[in-house]
């Protein structure tokens, strides 16, 4: 509970908090490396004297729309490659887990970062990196769970009846796999976050003008032991979201798996 509390809370403070909190994260100062509680900037200032509160919240929803894209296009298209893969079997079986083998041999960073080093960095690119990366665990399961399904009645007596392939995976096999992919997909939030949060951190995300928590880490590392809250405190805000989509997951998991 104490997970999906802190869920909750990043995606209320990350959209509204740069209404509540006004200030341009961009705007320099004379007031540089100000340590946390300073008057006028509660969390101090960077090297270039902007304000560490207002970029850190505006820095989370790149994050956040990165991560919720690239897993939702992620779940969608490996669920579906999946499926069509598990239930028709043979040719498309081969050809689609084949190439998901594909690309599980390589690292998930090595893929995401070939992808953005082809396509450029940018929201956009790095949304389609991390996605490639994650459609192969959303097809294995997928595929598993289809080729389990496909040899219950209920789905039998779908086919005896002259139902299509198509409409049988959309109406009868696929809402009993939703609670399974819920769960992936909830997984995968948490690495999607740590795959765009490396990137940036690399240079390879968004452009160093728009706040981002990943490039906020590593442009505080030079002044790691003079004011360690430039690392600290975009660093801490990444684990703790990644841990508590690791957290909402399992419970998610336990939840939908009593249920059964």
């Amino acid at each position: 509970m104490a997970a999906w509390a802190v869920l909750a809370l990043y995606v209320v403070v990350i959209l509204a908090g740069p209404l509540v909190v006004s200030g341009d994260p961009l705007a320099q100062s004379s007031d540089q490396l100000l340590p946390a509680f300073s008057p006028g900037h509660l969390l101090g200032t960077d090297d270039l004297g902007r304000d560490q509160l207002v970029r850190l919240l505006h820095g989370g929803q790149p994050l956040l729309l990165v991560s919720v894209a690239s897993t939702a296009l992620a779940a969608v298209l490996g669920s579906a490659l999946g499926m069509i893969a598990g239930f028709f079997g043979r040719v498309p079986d081969t050809v689609v887990m084949r190439s998901m083998d594909i690309v599980l041999a390589f690292p998930l960073v090595l893929v995401a970062i070939l992808m953005v080093a082809v396509l450029g960095g940018g929201a956009v690119n790095m949304i389609i990196a991390i996605t490639v990366s994650q459609i192969p665990y959303f097809a294995r399961l997928a595929r598993n769970l289809t080729l389990r399904e496909r040899t219950h009645d209920y789905v039998r007596s779908a086919r005896a009846l002259g139902v299509s392939g198509g409409t049988v995976l959309r109406r009868e096999i696929l809402p009993n796999l939703t609670g399974s992919l819920l769960v992936q997909a909830t997984s995968t939030l948490a690495i999607a976050a740590g795959l765009a949060s490396a990137l940036s951190y690399l240079g390879l995300g968004l452009n160093a003008s728009t706040p981002d928590w990943g490039y906020m880490v590593k442009a505080g590392q030079e002044f790691m032991f003079s004011n360690p809250g430039l690392v600290l405190q975009p660093g801490l805000l990444i684990t703790v979201f990644a841990v508590a989509c690791n957290f909402a997951g399992d419970d998610l998991g336990d939840a939908l798996g009593s249920r059964k």
